[in-house]
């Protein structure tokens, strides 16, 4: 197998880069970014721990949950989930997060690079509840890099076409994986219990 271990010949395989994609990079938000992250209701926050392993950690919630403090630094709200705080607890020793932002229907995303930590203040979860419950942490993510990234990708995979969502059945549920892969339960106990969170721990 071929392999390439010098940033180097990597440079040297693939050329330099575009000069518009070099001026694109930002150092703050403006307006444009602004706009896409208050119609945003997914993102995804990769992070890592000090052994270098990776973790990519999908989050979602009505558009513009993210909430914008100023033009440097932005605050994800961590509503209920599995309890395994991967990228909170990665932030303890290794800070350096990167987000994707989506909009549906639209192929650009928006890409955000920079240092995270945890904040409980009061004043900073409360604005973010929902239901009359505020999020016990959130990410505080001081933004060092921010710039649009082209639709190829999305374009490629044809994401946002509704032709080509799976109709329900033709991918085993959740519930029978995890019967499966865990074992000691049935699968309709199995579903019954993912049913219920969804419906009583979203937030």
């Amino acid at each position: 197998m071929d392999r390439i271990e010098d940033f180097g010949e990597l440079r040297a395989l693939y050329g330099p880069p575009m000069e518009r994609a070099v001026k694109k990079q930002l150092s703050r938000l403006d307006g444009y970014c602004r706009a896409f992250i208050a119609r945003s209701p997914f993102i995804v926050v990769a992070s890592c721990d000090p052994e270098g392993r990776c973790d990519a950690s999908p989050k979602g919630d009505a558009p513009g949950f993210v909430a914008v403090l100023d033009d440097e630094t932005l605050l994800v709200p961590d509503r209920l989930g599995n309890n395994r705080v991967d990228t909170l607890g990665n932030l303890m020793s290794c800070p350096g997060v990167g987000l994707i932002f989506l909009v549906p229907g639209v192929n650009e995303t928006l890409r955000v690079n920079g240092r995270g930590t945890v904040t409980t203040d009061p004043g900073l979860l409360e604005p973010l509840s929902v239901n009359g419950k505020a999020p016990r942490s959130g990410m505080l993510v001081a933004i060092e890099e921010v710039y649009f990234h082209c639709g190829k990708a999305l374009i490629r995979s044809d994401l946002w076409n509704p032709e080509k969502r799976l109709r329900p059945g033709e991918f085993p549920s959740l519930g029978r994986i995890l019967a499966d892969q865990i074992g000691g339960t049935t699968v309709e106990e199995s579903e019954r219990q993912i049913a219920e969170g969804y419906r009583t721990r979203l937030y």
